[in-house]
């Protein structure tokens, strides 16, 4: 099973990421001013990302390739790592819907 981290930045605003269970980071937050809207983007991702058409499929200026992880209104909740190729883009939406919707909270923040 997966897991988000909470982590405060050095802003002292609240980020999460999502981690595969191999430890990877398969998914980075925007930045959050408090941690009760973080906790709300995890729940965001939790519901969403099970569903194919909530990600977009994008490459990057330098060629490789990522994904974002959208709400219903389009709104970013998520965003991949880079990827060299687009089969390993689709190996880390996979991740993400796999690990996602039952992955264990841990706050690094208190």
């Amino acid at each position: 099973m997966g897991r988000f981290l909470i982590s405060k930045r050095s802003n002292n605003e609240f980020q999460f990421v999502l981690e595969a269970v191999n430890n990877q980071v398969i998914l980075v937050s925007e930045s959050y001013t408090t941690k009760a809207a973080c906790y709300d983007g995890i729940a965001s991702v939790k519901v969403n990302a099970p569903y194919d058409n909530r990600y977009n499929r994008l490459p990057a200026s330098d060629g490789r390739f990522y994904f974002t992880l959208t709400a219903p209104n389009n709104k970013v909740i998520g965003t991949s790592q880079m990827y060299q190729t687009m089969q390993a883009r689709e190996v880390g939406i996979a991740s993400v819907k796999a690990n996602a919707p039952t992955a264990g909270i841990i706050d690094l923040t208190n």
